[in-house]
């Protein structure tokens, strides 16, 4: 099977590790440590979907362009992980909303990643 990663430089992996297990229930599936035993890279999963962080001084949301990559988490409920992410420290870009078959709303993570949170509505 074919699958696809995303690989997230962030400016301090080991806060952006704890924010995605707060926000989104993300669980770690590999970790490198680095100095004083902090995260250097991990692989972290939300519900079987696999994403990459990497520690990168150079990271940070003032480095990037807005809208170059945004993430987006098909869940269950949406609203669930969209409240936990905004209480975890993420901006709400776009509040929970239906538009063209799906509930779906937007945050961006303190390190400056876009995550959309989303369920495709049923069709009658």
């Amino acid at each position: 099977m074919t699958s696809l990663a995303p690989w997230l430089a962030v400016r301090d992996a080991q806060r952006a590790t704890d924010f995605y297990k707060a926000a989104f229930g993300a669980v770690e599936v590999y970790r490198l440590d680095g100095d004083e035993g902090t995260v250097a890279v991990a692989q972290l999963s939300i519900e079987g979907a696999v994403f990459w962080i990497q520690d990168d001084v150079d990271a940070g949301p003032e480095r990037r362009g807005r809208g170059l990559v945004r993430m987006i988490l098909s869940v269950d409920d949406p609203d669930t992980i969209f409240d936990r992410a905004v209480a975890a420290g993420a901006a709400v870009v776009a509040p929970m909303h239906e538009a063209y078959g799906w509930r779906t709303g937007r945050v961006t993570d303190p390190f400056g990643h876009d995550w959309e949170m989303s369920k495709q509505l049923a069709t009658s």
